[in-house]
C-alpha cells in the first residue's frame, strides 16, 4: 500500500496550545495566496473535518498564516473553493 505524503504544519493557537495541521492545498485568489488547512485531530474525530482557510504571508524565506477577518474576503475565497470542488466532481 502506498504511503500518503502529508505536509504537516505545527503552530501555536490563541490559547498557547500547539496545533498540527495538514496542508491540503494553496490557492491563489485575486493575487493573494491562501492555505487550506485541516486540523489533524479533526481527521480522528470525524470523517469530514472542518477545513480552515488562512492567508499565506511570505517574508523572505519565512512563511506565516493570517486569519481572515474580513467577511467579504472570506466569502470570495469560499466561493472560489466551491467552484473548484464543482469542477472536480464533474
Amino acid at each position: 500500500m502506498a504511503e500518503k505524503n502529508e505536509q504537516l504544519i505545527e503552530t501555536i493557537d490563541e490559547e498557547g496550545k500547539k496545533v498540527t495541521f495538514e496542508l491540503l492545498d494553496i490557492v491563489t485568489v485575486d493575487n493573494v495566496e491562501y492555505a487550506l488547512l485541516l486540523p489533524v485531530n479533526s481527521k480522528e474525530d470525524s470523517e469530514e473535518g472542518e477545513i480552515l482557510v488562512m492567508r499565506l504571508k511570505k517574508e523572505g524565506e519565512e512563511f506565516s498564516f493570517e486569519a481572515i477577518e474580513d467577511d467579504e474576503e472570506f466569502n470570495r475565497i469560499a466561493e472560489y473553493i466551491e467552484e473548484l470542488e464543482d469542477e472536480i466532481e464533474e
